[in-house]
């Protein structure tokens, strides 16, 4: 175990695994701008693509040179998540040591997970093989926890955690917190003022799609029906039915398009 320990560590302070995580950090930024461009056309009605991370990798797959384009994302969103990973591991001491580094450290494993996932994604769309859309994997995750034992339970309270993490990008996005991740010397001169405004508004925007997934997933538990959880597509459709629905997923759509920006503009600043 500790040889393993060590060997991660190693890693993490390797040059070329933190040029591949910001590179990695510059696609996740990438895929985020293409929801917001498939969240635009939920809005307008004139798409039948997920409006999701993985409708976005789909929607790459459907242009020329979709396929080459889907492999350099694909190496870049998986050395995305083992960055993520690593810093999980073993970064954040620039923050205060305590409740704030755990919760640091606990969104990027999230964000290092959800970086290999697309990654694999993307890779299974490249070579022909397709990928479970958010929805249908959410659902079928779902219901194979409502068939266990106080299954109701655990989706809602999976359904809360979700919820708190959209609750704490809010926050974060509010507070600016987001920032403290920066190494603002490495941004380039004026820059600063933009990527925090961007920072912001994304944040806060991912923070709502990400509640909205949760407040599905509540329903499901309180209906004990898989059915009616549901991804990011689900959550946007889900606010486009609202009264002023399209102006709000507008609004959304064009957050998401901010924290695409921030992070192609945060990937070389970002600390590490």
């Amino acid at each position: 175990m500790a040889s393993v320990t060590s060997t991660a560590r190693t890693a993490h302070d390797h040059d070329a695994v933190k040029v591949l995580g910001r590179a990695g950090m510059a696609c996740y930024g990438l895929v985020y701008l293409l929801v917001a461009y498939l969240a635009i056309q939920v809005a307008v009605g004139s798409s039948d693509q997920q409006a999701d991370q993985t409708g976005a990798l789909s929607e790459v797959a459907s242009t020329s040179f979709g396929a080459v384009v889907l492999w350099v994302l694909a190496v870049g969103l998986l050395a995305f998540g083992v960055w993520q990973l690593l810093m999980a591991a073993f970064s954040y001491q620039w923050v205060e040591a305590g409740h704030k580094r755990v919760l640091k450290r606990i969104s990027a494993a999230v964000r290092g997970v959800v970086g290999l996932s697309l990654g694999t994604a993307a890779i299974r769309i490249a070579s022909g093989s397709g990928a479970q859309g958010g929805d249908s994997k959410q659902q079928e995750l779902t219901a194979r926890l409502l068939a266990l034992p106080f299954g109701r339970v655990l989706v809602g309270i999976a359904a809360l955690v979700v919820i708190g993490a959209g609750i704490a990008s809010i926050v974060s996005g509010i507070r600016k917190s987001f920032m403290d991740d920066l190494d603002t010397a490495e941004l380039p001169r004026g820059s600063r003022t933009w990527v925090e405004k961007l920072g912001m508004v994304g944040n806060i925007a991912k923070g709502i799609g990400v509640g909205i997934v949760g407040l599905l997933l509540g329903f499901a538990a309180l209906d004990s029906n898989a059915g009616e959880a549901g991804g990011l597509d689900k959550a946007l459709h889900t606010l486009a039915a609202q009264p002023f629905g399209v102006a709000l997923l507008i609004a959304v759509a064009l957050g998401f398009a901010a924290f695409g920006a921030y992070c192609l503009a945060a990937a070389k600043a970002h600390r590490t």
